[in-house]
């Protein structure tokens, strides 16, 4: 049955969404593994180093920070990763493999935020990126409440970074050519988003 977004209980939903928000912190990927989100510290160095120095990882990633010591990258969590309004560590059985943030819009754009996520390698195609972007999915627009749209923005030959996002709800918009930097160089991105109101849509149909 399809729901009608005007006929929302706004109470059910007060009661029933940070049950649904518990639910999905932690979920099963095998019946022993275990992923989970939590926010990164200075002690979870060598886990870190581990995927950003990935380049398998880092072709796809428009950062150019690289770290010659391991002090330089503890100086990078400590000025970076800490201070941000919400990046959290991709935990598989409480170890760090991955992160995923959503960084904010300023001014007349505050309705939207882009979500941006990496994993080690060695953990791709296990399905846990996409359990990942579904955990921040179902809280970020409890977190932030004047968010309306979370973008999700791939280069367009990342196609396995373009199945997590379609498989956690987002809907692809279009191609936008030279829109993004890496390495320096302007490469076409597909952009997807996710609205606050196909979130809530989920809880009741």
């Amino acid at each position: 049955m399809e729901s009608d977004s005007s006929s929302i209980d706004l109470s059910r939903l007060n009661e029933e969404l940070p049950v649904k928000i518990e639910e999905m912190l932690k979920l099963s990927n095998k019946e022993d593994d275990i992923i989970s989100l939590r926010l990164l510290d200075l002690t979870d160095i060598d886990d870190f180093m581990e995927w950003f120095t990935d380049d398998n990882v880092n072709k796809f990633c428009s950062r150019d920070t690289t770290f010659i010591t391991k002090e330089d990258a503890m100086q990078y969590i400590a000025d970076v990763v800490i201070p941000h309004p919400w990046y959290r560590a991709i935990c598989l059985n409480d170890k760090p493999i991955g992160s995923i943030s959503v960084s904010p819009f300023h001014g007349s754009d505050i309705c939207r935020g882009e979500i941006g996520y990496e994993i080690s390698s060695k953990y791709w195609g296990k399905g846990i990126a996409t359990k990942a972007v579904k955990m921040v999915a179902s809280t970020i627009f409890v977190d932030w409440p004047h968010l309306a749209r979370l973008e999700g923005i791939v280069a367009v030959d990342n196609v396995g970074s373009q199945r997590v996002l379609e498989k956690a709800g987002f809907i692809k918009e279009g191609v936008l050519r030279k829109y993004y930097l890496v390495k320096g160089i302007p490469i076409d991105i597909v952009m997807f988003s996710l609205l606050f109101i196909d979130q809530q849509l989920t809880y009741f149909t």
